[in-house]
């Protein structure tokens, strides 16, 4: 289906692909929350849904409490790589 496409065209068409595919999935999702249920059972698979606490370290807090030595040496640096897709027709 994508094979006769150049890198950069099925690369965007599957971006397109996924990210309708992940409209759906938030639905999904909330339809499944909205359930209330701790367990939607199904033919092919079961979902589990779960709540659980997460904590966080509020940086911007933290800053004022640290001098910026402190602050730089618990700072960890990490390259991100982005690709970004700009459509040059509608499709």
């Amino acid at each position: 289906m994508f094979e006769n496409l150049t890198l950069a065209d099925r690369f965007a068409a599957l971006k397109a692909e996924a990210d309708r595919i992940e409209k759906l999935l938030t639905a999904a999702k909330a339809e499944i929350k909205a359930t209330g249920l701790s367990l939607v059972e199904g033919e092919m698979a079961d979902v589990t849904v779960t709540l659980s606490e997460r904590k966080t370290l509020d940086t911007k807090l933290a800053q004022q409490f640290l001098s910026p030595e402190q602050v730089e040496a618990c700072t960890k640096t990490s390259l991100v790589e982005t690709l970004r897709v700009k459509a040059k027709v509608a499709c």
